[in-house]
């Protein structure tokens, strides 16, 4: 699925240049007039926002926190008519990609958007990744993720059997078991997707 960028703009003539610029830089795009609309509305799958920052009823910031509320992760472009530091400094810290004062230069938005959805897709990946050891995970015996966990550790199998109160050749048994059910080839590896998930 091809990602989508989501502009949000109350300003009818703004939201269609801004439509027109995106699309002539390849990009897939949808427009819409109110964060409201966004929100009932909004496109599954990957993508960015690029989102004005004062509109009433819900203005760009709130929606920023909605959307974290909600678990939407798609990353954030702000554009700002009066872009003041502390508003850009919250946006910022809030996790926006960028924020963009208007008149908006082509080039610049461009590179921005381009930023959002190369953070999107690297994301999406980890979270990917994360989910696949979680449900790898969740498939081992309470035995097998204890001899893991302790494998990962550097423990030998006479170590864990001495730890855990069990014979060496049981050891071996559920650690052989936890490395095919995790997929994991050898020792570095089941070190390397345990210790570093993302």
């Amino acid at each position: 699925m091809r990602p989508c960028v989501s502009v949000i703009d109350d300003d009818d003539l703004v939201l269609r240049a801004l439509e027109r610029l995106l699309k002539s830089g390849g990009f897939d795009v949808r427009t819409f007039p109110s964060p409201y609309e966004f929100l009932e509305r909004r496109p599954a799958g990957p993508g960015c926002v690029v989102l004005d920052l004062a509109m009433p009823g819900l203005n760009g910031l709130e929606l920023q926190k909605q959307l974290a509320s909600l678990g939407d992760p798609r990353p954030v472009v702000f554009l700002s008519g009066e872009g003041d530091v502390p508003t850009s400094v919250a946006a910022m810290k809030a996790g926006a990609v960028d924020f963009l004062t208007k008149p908006v230069v082509r080039e610049q938005l461009l590179a921005s958007v381009r930023a959002a959805l190369a953070r999107d897709a690297d994301e999406r990946a980890a979270r990917a990744r994360r989910d696949s050891l979680a449900a790898r995970l969740s498939t081992l015996t309470a035995r097998e993720r204890e001899v893991l966990d302790l494998v990962v550790t550097g423990m030998l199998n006479k170590q864990i059997a001495a730890r855990l109160g069990t014979a060496e050749k049981t050891v071996k048994v559920h650690r052989a078991r936890a490395m095919r059910k995790m997929r994991a080839s050898s020792l570095a590896e089941l070190v390397r997707l345990v210790g570093d998930p993302a």
